[in-house]
């Protein structure tokens, strides 16, 4: 599997050699990102099999990126249990590659 990096405003909160890639995403284990660039947002949104996604605005240096980042702390269905609380980030507010 290739390494695996999301960075934001030139620094690297998230690195992993396993992760989970569904829809698109790349979602990190939570022990491969900087929580410390995390605050809690307010925003939540629902899908019919992952179920109900919470946000994180992300904050480095004084920039910040709102609802950048979200992660599934109750996976609705079995389907979704390989995500269960790993984060994803929008790419078009964070640098999100694998090489």
């Amino acid at each position: 599997m290739p390494h695996a990096t999301a960075s934001f405003n030139g620094k690297v909160i998230a690195e992993a050699d396993k992760w989970e890639f569904v829809e698109g995403n790349i979602y990190f284990p939570p022990n491969s990102v900087d929580q410390s660039v995390f605050t809690p947002a307010t925003l939540t949104t629902e899908c019919p099999w992952k179920g109900t996604a919470s946000y994180y605005n992300i904050n480095v240096d004084g920039k910040e990126a709102k609802d950048a980042a979200w992660y599934y702390a109750e996976p609705k269905t079995e389907k979704a249990n390989n995500i269960k609380d790993h984060i994803a980030f929008y790419k078009t507010k964070v640098d999100v590659k694998s090489e």
